[in-house]
């Protein structure tokens, strides 16, 4: 196998660079996971939020991710059907679809996180303890400032 053509020193130079191509890499790796358990990366967004912020109205969860609402539905009916999101009508406004996660949502979630965790320490290997927490705090500096 020959070995991969070096890259031009000028982009590896730029650290948006880097942090492209590693984003790419690690994103297709837990795509890669998640596809094994029939699952897209929006699925575990989804999941998440659901787990972190409690049950939501459908919109409002589209507008949370930054997912169009259209296709949300086919996302939670993809989870519906798995079981692992319930809808219902809102109490307060029928014309509002709640959306939330299901115990067996749950119990999957925890395996996702795992997964995901995972793959974060097989692409952040090269670093230790240390260094982990210190591009932790600093990438969420830099996306705090993007939004």
């Amino acid at each position: 196998m020959d070995p991969a053509p070096a890259l031009p020193p000028s982009l590896l130079d730029l650290t948006t660079y880097l942090l492209a191509q590693t984003g790419r890499r690690a994103r297709a790796r837990l795509a890669e996971r998640l596809a094994e358990r029939e699952l897209r990366l929006w699925h575990y967004s989804i999941l998440t939020a659901l787990a972190d912020f409690g049950p939501h109205v459908q919109r409002e969860l589209a507008e949370r991710l930054g997912i169009d609402p259209s296709d949300i539905v086919r996302l939670l009916d993809e989870l519906s059907r798995a079981g692992l999101v319930e809808r219902a009508r809102s109490a307060a406004d029928r014309r509002r679809i709640q959306v939330s996660l299901t115990p067996v949502g749950l119990a999957a979630l925890t395996e996702l996180r795992g997964i995901a965790a995972a793959v974060q320490d097989e692409v952040l290997a090269p670093l230790g303890a240390t260094e982990r927490e210190q591009l932790h705090g600093m990438l969420l500096r830099v996306h705090a400032a993007q939004r």
